[in-house]
């Protein structure tokens, strides 16, 4: 009788021993790719690379992620490494691997314009945003020191945008995830990501308030400049402190609070800010110990501005003072 592991790598090589599959790995060893790029690039019909990926699926070797009426493929974390041997094996010269990852090549430059075209039109909205506060040099050097050195095994960035947070740490993690409920902001992630050639993370349509994440499986957890545009703030919270790991951290970044309406009338805030007693509220209520809050407020002069915070997290266990009956006290 053959064991498992045997038969269970002997469906895959056959899942993978076909010249269309293989091409396919090797595209999706580059980064995600919709069944339309596949499409496109390899020149067959939509039903035929369905067929192929669906095999490939099955066999475990490639991932799906629905994004809305869209399905994004990935090769699957679980085999990458047969994957990616795989790939290896294949002839980089060969004339169709060549001609697929040039086609590769022009359809990230297609997704890099419409990404740019994107930021460009939306682009003054953050620029005004930013120039109430500091830096955001400064800003993200205060996030990376309050995250510590690192290395961490895996990173969640709640509400990525367009990335930034997974380009910030991309040195600092094995792996990254970003989820966000915005399609539009999530194609300018990918096209920042794979310019700035970070293959080690990807991002993922989801609510910050149902995370389409495994519990406890994050070493590092972001919530950047996100939870203002949230209905439920404390729901959010609990749904990034179920996702940490037992020894991980969690940052949240956002405004402290300020009297500037234009940012809910014209930029759809909800909140105008968050106190520090109530943060720590929510944090305390999601099961996290509080360890620090920072405040980087406006230049001195300066006028009406914004004081961003940045609140850090984890699971230590909060110290707790009890009576011996010798009248000794104990931590």
């Amino acid at each position: 009788m053959v064991g498992s592991s045997v038969g269970k790598l002997v469906t895959r090589l056959k899942a993978a021993g076909e010249p269309s599959r293989l091409r396919l790995l090797s595209l999706l060893a580059a980064g995600e790719r919709t069944v339309k790029d596949l499409t496109d690039i390899l020149g067959q019909s939509q039903p035929r690379i369905s067929r192929h990926l669906k095999i490939l699926s099955d066999a475990g070797l490639v991932a799906r992620n629905p994004e809305g009426s869209w399905v994004y493929y990935r090769l699957a974390e679980d085999d990458a490494e047969l994957a990616q041997a795989l790939v290896a094996g294949l002839d980089p010269d060969d004339p169709i691997i060549r001609r697929d990852r040039e086609r590769l090549q022009a359809i990230r430059r297609q997704a890099q314009e419409h990404a740019e075209r994107y930021f460009g039109q939306h682009a003054g909205e953050w620029d005004r945003i930013r120039s109430l506060h500091v830096p955001e040099r400064e800003v993200e050097s205060a996030i990376l020191a309050a995250a510590g050195p690192g290395p961490f095994r895996s990173m969640l960035d709640i509400g990525t945008g367009t990335g930034r947070m997974l380009e910030l740490f991309a040195e600092r993690y094995e792996r990254g995830l970003g989820i966000d409920l915005s399609p539009a902001m999530l194609a300018v992630a990918r096209s920042k990501l794979e310019r700035a050639g970070i293959g080690h993370a990807r991002v993922r349509l989801g609510d910050i308030t149902n995370l389409p994440v495994l519990r406890e499986s994050f070493d590092l957890v972001v919530i950047h400049q996100v939870l203002h545009f949230v209905e439920n703030p404390q729901r959010a919270i609990a749904e990034a402190a179920a996702a940490l790991a037992p020894d991980g951290r969690l940052l949240v970044i956002d405004f402290a609070p300020h009297q500037l309406e234009f940012l809910r009338e014209e930029h759809a805030h909800r909140r105008l800010g968050f106190a520090h007693g109530q943060m720590a509220q929510w944090i305390a209520a999601a099961g996290l110990n509080l360890a620090s809050a920072q405040d980087l407020g406006p230049k001195p002069g300066a006028g009406p501005g914004l004081t961003v915070t940045i609140w850090s997290a984890d699971r230590a266990q909060i110290a707790r003072t009890t009576q011996t009956e010798a009248g000794e006290t104990v931590r």
